[in-house]
């Protein structure tokens, strides 16, 4: 990287995690800085905002410690670029992309800048090959596509971490060249030492990268480890040929941090005082993943979020909801009952499933067993409330069936071990197990020649 020869001495203000810096020419936005300090330490920002002469900086270790009368910046005259490449794969690194392995720095053939760019709608790809988890009530009811955004919605207490991990951890793609980049944001340090414990046999095999920003780094990292993740996503997927699933944990926590960011620079704030500008950056992350024509890579993205207070009214979820194609919904409920993963089917959507599952992509009864028990539990639901109103013993026959299903729905099809890598066929072998709770007359969204195959009588 070439840095300016000239360095700026006018620091103005330190405020929070922000520099302003005067006296400063021909600088642009998102421009790298270095910063050197009166004791030699250097610490580098990025350019948030400039005003005739006077640039704002974002200091992506802080400004703690720092005596603005012996500090000179330089500027790079170009964005914040990193190495790419496959020797990303098997390194695990702080939230700016420096390695905590003990390894060297990570090498790359060529570099890319960390900002990136939405795929060119004309250039996109319609997803239509899955992306299997090895979690059943995802790969059967919800599955995920290959170049689709599928957020996890979750809340305080809930195992979402455990699941992304479980996620990471299990996720193929049918044999083809597959890799899994892993961001996390804000996480303990209980969190970060089980998810390199979790994914150390991954990591291993040169699968992985792990991305991991801890509580007490500096707030500033948090909005820069997403954009390396799929930095670095972006090139193994289109450059590399590999299909790549970004997992991101927790866009809470970096929205949390752009508010913070926001209050520092003296924005208006909107709702909840996020910035007015939320949407448009949460979607200048989510809109990287995607396929593009005539390459044979993609880029998967699994954003996890948690909803403060559990609700999905909440601007980070809703704005999400706006952006990606379905959600993930955990539940309380089932937490309460024991049962992992806690999903809740009803709540749970996948828009692309049908492109990616069904004949020639899963199997040939995937979506008439998913909308079936999909269709079965939405009325246990409802005889669950009728039972509360009338009471259990005035419900019919078929009613009883029906809460019978929704019973062995979360013990026999939904539960499962958290480090339990449940093949696609027996899944769907469980979920014809649950259905075949349900007389043949009640299974009137499969063909006939399905319930015989299957011996539905």
């Amino acid at each position: 990287m070439r840095w300016s020869e000239v360095e700026c001495t006018d620091v103005r203000e330190l405020r929070g995690p922000l520099a302003v810096v005067g006296g400063v020419t021909g600088v642009g936005w998102d421009e790298f800085v270095r910063i050197t300090l009166g004791s030699g330490e250097r610490r580098h920002g990025l350019v948030l905002e400039v005003d005739r002469d006077l640039a704002v900086l974002q200091v992506l270790e802080g400004t703690a410690g720092i005596d603005p009368t012996a500090v000179r910046v330089a500027f790079a005259s170009s964005p914040l670029r990193i190495p790419v490449g496959p020797g990303w794969l098997g390194r695990v690194c702080n939230g700016r992309g420096e390695p905590i392995d003990g390894g060297p720095p990570v090498f790359g053939a060529a570099e890319a800048e960390v900002g990136g760019t939405p795929i060119n709608p004309v250039r996109r790809v319609p997803p239509s090959e899955p992306v299997l988890t090895g979690v059943g009530a995802i790969d059967v009811l919800t599955t995920l596509v290959r170049g689709q955004k599928l957020p996890i919605f979750s809340a305080a207490g809930l195992p979402h971490l455990e699941l992304a991990v479980q996620i990471a951890a299990q996720s193929t793609a049918g044999g083809e060249e597959f890799s899994v980049v892993f961001a996390g944001m804000g996480l303990t340090h209980a969190d970060a030492s089980f998810v390199r414990g979790a994914l150390a046999e991954r990591s291993a095999a040169g699968e992985l990268v792990l991305l991991l920003n801890t509580a007490d780094d500096p707030v500033i990292e948090r909005l820069l480890t997403p954009r390396l993740a799929l930095t670095v996503a972006e090139h193994l997927a289109f450059d590399g040929g590999r299909h790549v699933l970004v997992v991101m944990t927790d866009m809470t926590a970096y929205a949390e941090a752009l508010r913070e960011v926001s209050a520092a620079r003296g924005e208006i704030p909107a709702r909840r005082a996020y910035p007015g500008y939320l949407y448009s950056d949460l979607a200048s992350l989510y809109e990287r993943c995607g396929r593009i024509r005539d390459r044979s890579g993609s880029v998967t993205v699994l954003p996890v979020l948690t909803m403060p207070a559990g609700d999905i009214t909440h601007p980070v979820p809703d704005l999400t909801g706006y952006i990606t194609e379905g959600q993930i919904v955990l539940t309380r409920e089932a937490h309460a009952r024991g049962v992992y993963p806690p999903v809740d089917a009803l709540s749970s959507l996948s828009r692309l499933m049908r492109k990616g599952a069904g004949p020639g992509r899963t199997r040939e009864d995937h979506l008439d067993v998913a909308a079936q028990l999909l269709a079965a539990l939405a009325r246990a639901r409802q005889v669950r409330e009728l039972a509360d109103l009338i009471g259990r013993p005035a419900l019919s026959p078929t009613d009883l069936r029906y809460l019978e299903l929704d019973e062995a729905f979360q013990l026999g099809f939904l539960a499962q071990r958290p480090d339990e890598n449940r093949p696609l066929d027996a899944s769907l072998a469980l979920a014809w197990e649950v259905l075949r709770t349900l007389p043949r007359g009640q299974l009137a969204m499969i063909p006939s020649e399905l319930l015989d195959r299957h011996g539905v009588a």
